[in-house]
């Protein structure tokens, strides 16, 4: 187990970092911040020369790695820390130097116990992408395939582990701080995100998400998962197929192709709907690297890493709130708030219901270019704090992938208007899901199900309750006290019977000192 000192030292060489960059002068100006926490502070800060604006990105990509990820996902938690902060690190780009080739090689073959050419009959050895977890080589198999291969930078698992510990620790030691660091709960994002890095750190379970996503995604048309290469994948190795095609951060090109921009934009919202409403299984990491358009139209998305899981109450609950959004049913929303217990109940709903007005009528009808989902959730963001609202961690990855779609069906359609794509799906669905026959269907499934329990309870029933053999009843015995009762002796070693004791015992030995004095005892 890592000392408290070793945390200390880790987090004030971080905090110099972030000093350096001017990161830590809103966590100081803060009133919500814990005065132990500013002390560290500006114990980190002292000597160093900060620049007027802060650069959170850059101070995050100089700590490392695991910072790098952090980074990313404190993107999503303006809440946490605080609109610039998040804006700023959402240019955060995973993207470090390359691992030497050979290394990666010596990586390759000691996982598969077996040389590199008896897998690929070549490897290009300058990587074709390079993040802080793992990097990726084109390839082709020795069948001919061409494939992607991604394998883990050597010792990134343990670099991950001990930075994770110091976050673990010392999110402990804020929330144990009280007021509003509890209810901001440091400690359930730092769980949520170690279980997210730990997901990238297996690249058998990055294969396994892309085998899922690609089932759940058939029916979608134009949009398509590659193929696995389950044979040449293991923990640290991925081997996944190629795919040809324009980034679709690669605007110019794009039009130079002849792409529909406005029906691309289109098509990834309603694939990412698709994915976190009716499938509950999304795919987390749909940043501008991560996805590309073959020359068919055909948007083909990677890495996958980082998924997202919502169970089906909570998928309700999200499309009742964003069509109650979308409509303007301010009320139904608050209601729903309130049935998740995301707010507590001794709040107003219909309180409730006007700060969400506030946040959504400016929203309603106007493009992506004047108001947008990121400004509609930092404005959700900002009325958390007076309704007690704690952080949802389930929802977390939800509302960063949001914003990351939103980012690129903006950037394709500049006059894009997220609602008007989104209402029919969110419309469609909930009549599917939570109308009157799927409400009856639901019934008679439960009904159904719980029909069928009934012989085995009837058996287990039986098994604590046999029945008679073929001897008779036996007649009732007498209550006998025994001398010798095992439970009178049990209650007399309980030392409720001393005074007793204690009484007869000077009664015999007085009755024995007398016949001594009187001479009936020799």
């Amino acid at each position: 187990m890592t000392r408290p000192v070793t945390h200390i030292w880790r987090l004030l060489k971080w905090g110099r970092t972030l000093a350096k960059h001017g990161a830590l002068r809103g966590i100081e100006r803060d009133p919500n911040t814990p005065v132990p926490v500013k002390r560290l502070v500006r114990i980190a800060r002292f000597g160093t020369s900060q620049p007027l604006q802060p650069r959170y990105a850059e101070a995050f990509r100089d700590i490392g790695p695991a910072a790098i990820k952090l980074g990313q996902s404190l993107a999503t938690r303006p809440d946490l820390v605080g609109e610039a902060a998040a804006q700023n690190l959402l240019s955060l780009q995973d993207d470090l130097p390359p691992v030497d080739f050979e290394q990666i090689k010596q990586a390759i073959e000691a996982s598969f116990g077996r040389p590199v050419d008896t897998l690929f009959s070549s490897i290009d050895p300058d990587p074709v992408g390079s993040a802080s977890i793992a990097q990726v080589h084109r390839a082709v198999t020795t069948d001919g395939v061409p494939v992607a291969v991604k394998v883990l930078r050597p010792g990134i698992r343990e670099k991950f582990a001990r930075d994770i510990a110091t976050y673990e620790w010392a999110a402990a030691h804020l929330e144990a701080m009280g007021g509003e660091a509890l209810r901001l709960r440091p400690r359930l994002t730092i769980a949520n995100f170690q279980r997210w890095t730990n997901s990238e750190l297996d690249l058998r379970r990055e294969a396994a998400s892309a085998s899922e996503l690609s089932e759940s995604m058939k029916a979608v048309p134009g949009y398509v998962i590659p193929a696995i290469d389950w044979d040449r994948t293991n923990g640290k190795v991925l081997t996944i197929e190629w795919v040809d095609g324009i980034k679709i951060s690669n605007r110019e090109a794009l039009v130079a192709a002849g792409h529909d921009l406005p029906e691309l934009a289109r098509r990834l919202v309603l694939a990412f709907l698709t994915q976190a409403i009716s499938g509950g299984f999304f795919h987390a990491d749909m940043h501008q690297g991560n996805l590309f358009v073959r020359a068919d139209g055909t948007i083909v998305a990677i890495d996958f890493g980082i998924m997202g899981r919502i169970d089906r109450r909570a998928r309700a609950w999200l499309a009742e709130i964003l069509y109650g959004l979308t409509t303007g049913n301010y009320r139904r929303v608050a209601e729903i708030h309130f049935e998740a217990q995301y707010v507590p109940s001794y709040h107003s709903v219909g309180e409730f219901a006007t700060a969400l007005r506030a946040v959504g009528e400016p929203m309603r009808g106007k493009p992506v270019s004047e108001l947008s989902v990121g400004q509609m959730l930092d404005g959700l963001f900002a009325i958390t704090r007076d309704f007690d609202m704690q952080t949802q961690p389930h929802l977390l990855l939800l509302q960063k992938t949001m914003v990351m779609v939103e980012g690129i069906a903006t950037q394709l359609d500049p006059q894009i208007n997220m609602w008007d794509v989104s209402a029919p799906f969110v419309r469609a669905w909930i009549r599917d899901e939570l109308g009157p026959e799927s409400a009856i269907a639901d019934r008679i499934k439960e009904d159904t199900d719980t029909l069928l329990r009934i012989p085995a309870l009837i058996r287990r029933l039986e098994e604590q309750y046999p029945p008679k053999g073929g001897a008779p009843d036996l007649p009732p015995l007498p209550d006998i006290e025994l001398i010798l009762d095992p439970k009178r002796k049990l209650r007399g070693n309980s030392g409720s019977n001393w005074p007793g004791y204690l009484l007869s015992g000077l009664i015999g030995a007085g009755t024995v000192a007398a016949a001594v004095i009187l001479g009936v005892i020799g």
